[in-house]
């Protein structure tokens, strides 16, 4: 069997035009944005050519080369209850450039008149200035660096031409990730000196877009491999595997959404004037669903988060902390938060993902700080009284953290000092010498994992030590079911 290559597939030999620029070939931006711009060159008339760039020295995407920027991508979901798969190979990546070999053909880029987007996903620690970075390094290490010495090469050669600017578009996951790029870009332009007709073209000219990104992308899909090439035709080393759902919001002006014609396809693509609500509707649903669901689920003998949502108590469970008390917190319409409700649903009940519960436990104290202590206080201000379910899940999470259940050692990851707190505080109530009302109310009044004391919210040290109580004496399942 061949492997993929552009001889293979027998396409017009002709390369779309380079409009985006891409640092970073990975899993995840080949089974997003580069899926994503297929689908826009297929469905309307964007034919975009991408030319994908390392923003770091280790490796050299050799693989990736070899296959002429070809790779499949395998798309695996439930909807409406049903299983889904999606297939599709990307033929649009143009070219690969590693700047650390390739310098002068990086900085070539800067010339072409179709280039009009950037995307990056450099993870949360690739957005930022160093002031180690010299002007003269070829190249310099941070990605901010490479992309100014870019930017500056372009406003030399096209004379500060302010219709040769750029459209950014971050998918790293921090906040305001489109200000923090143009932050790190000035910062550097400064410290180069290169002027302030420069940076007035960077504010002027070019278009920093913060976004939000949503898709879980797992990579190689190894056990699937063989069958999937088998039906294919073809090896590819550069398959990739995610989910079907995805979901990218992005903060800009009606000028960048006239540029990208996403609203020509089905692709769940948003363009918003404030990104900041769409955040915390992903941080209280999803994100708060999955730090509700996993002390609970696990304490019921679940691993997996689809294997989880299998079990009835705990699908209601996770079902009515969503619809009746997390989505009152949020300003959407009604159909809106349902929706994203049963889109989160449908993600956890997907079986090919393999999404191990104790993998996304880690750090769950924070995360509930995070998470769900702002639904809990918004939801208390709003009924006057305090959401149940919620409740519920800060009562299994203390008793996940006590490190064992039912003879079985609970492997728990988070800070050394935080795990250090709550084994003295089960140790004390193991071996009788505090209550479980002393031992709760200990760990809530904890200011430096909790940020406050929880103990002062009403009637909260009372309801925990009551769901840890029935959990205690009934089991979690049967404690689920006295949640009215």
């Amino acid at each position: 069997m061949q492997t993929l290559n552009r001889n293979l597939i027998k396409k017009p030999t002709t390369p779309l035009p380079t409009k985006i620029l891409q640092f970073g070939g990975g899993n995840f931006l080949r089974a997003f944005v580069d899926w994503m711009v297929q689908i826009l060159n297929e469905k309307t008339d964007f034919n975009a050519g991408i030319a994908i760039v390392k923003p770091t020295e280790y490796g050299d995407y050799q693989e990736l080369k070899d296959q002429g920027g070809l790779f499949t991508v395998i798309l695996d979901g439930v909807k409406n209850g049903q299983q889904i798969q999606d297939i599709k190979r990307v033929d649009c990546v143009n070219s690969i450039i590693n700047p650390y070999t390739e310098w002068e053909r990086y900085l070539e880029l800067a010339k072409d008149p179709h280039l009009r987007f950037v995307v990056s996903n450099t993870t949360e620690a690739g957005i930022k200035f160093n002031p180690e970075d010299e002007f003269q390094h070829t190249p310099p290490k941070e990605f901010p660096a490479k992309l100014t010495l870019f930017l500056y090469h372009r406003f030399q050669f096209f004379n500060q031409d302010p219709s040769k600017g750029m459209i950014l578009l971050p998918c790293e996951l921090i906040e305001n990730n489109g200000l923090a790029l143009q932050k790190a870009v000035l910062d550097y332009a400064n410290h180069w000196e290169l002027g302030s007709e420069f940076t007035s073209w960077i504010g002027t000219a070019n278009h920093f877009c913060s976004s939000l990104v949503d898709r879980i992308v797992s990579g190689y899909p190894k056990d699937r491999a063989k069958d999937i090439e088998t039906e294919l035709g073809y090896r590819d080393p550069m398959m990739v595997s995610g989910e079907y759902y995805h979901s990218w919001v992005i903060q800009a002006p009606e000028s960048v959404q006239k540029e990208l014609p996403f609203s020509q396809t089905d692709l769940n693509v948003q363009f918003v004037e404030d990104l900041v609500p769409y955040r915390e509707m992903k941080v209280r649903i999803l994100n708060g669903a999955h730090t509700a669901l996993v002390p609970v689920a696990y304490l019921a003998g679940a691993r997996l988060v689809d294997e989880a949502l299998g079990q009835p108590e705990i699908s209601r469970f996770i079902n009515e902390l969503l619809l009746q008390e997390t989505i009152l917190t949020l300003d959407f319409p009604e159909t809106v938060k349902q929706q994203f409700v049963s889109d989160v649903l449908d993600r956890f009940r997907n079986p090919l993902l393999k999404h191990q519960l104790i993998s996304i436990a880690l750090n769950s104290t924070s995360k509930f700080v995070a998470r769900l202590l702002p639904t809990l206080k918004d939801y208390l201000a709003l009924e006057n009284t305090l959401p149940k379910r919620i409740v519920f899940g800060l009562a299994a999470l203390l008793y996940f953290y006590r490190g064992n259940y039912n003879g079985e050692k609970v492997d728990l990851k988070d800070d050394p000092k935080v795990l250090s707190f709550f084994k003295e505080c089960w140790d004390q109530y193991n071996q009788q010498n505090t209550s479980l009302e002393e031992t709760i109310n200990q760990i809530l009044a904890s200011t430096d994992i909790w940020g406050e004391n929880l103990n002062m919210i009403p009637g909260m040290t009372e309801m925990v030590v009551g769901f840890i109580g029935s959990v205690e004496k009934q089991g979690i399942l049967v404690a689920l079911l006295s949640i009215q």
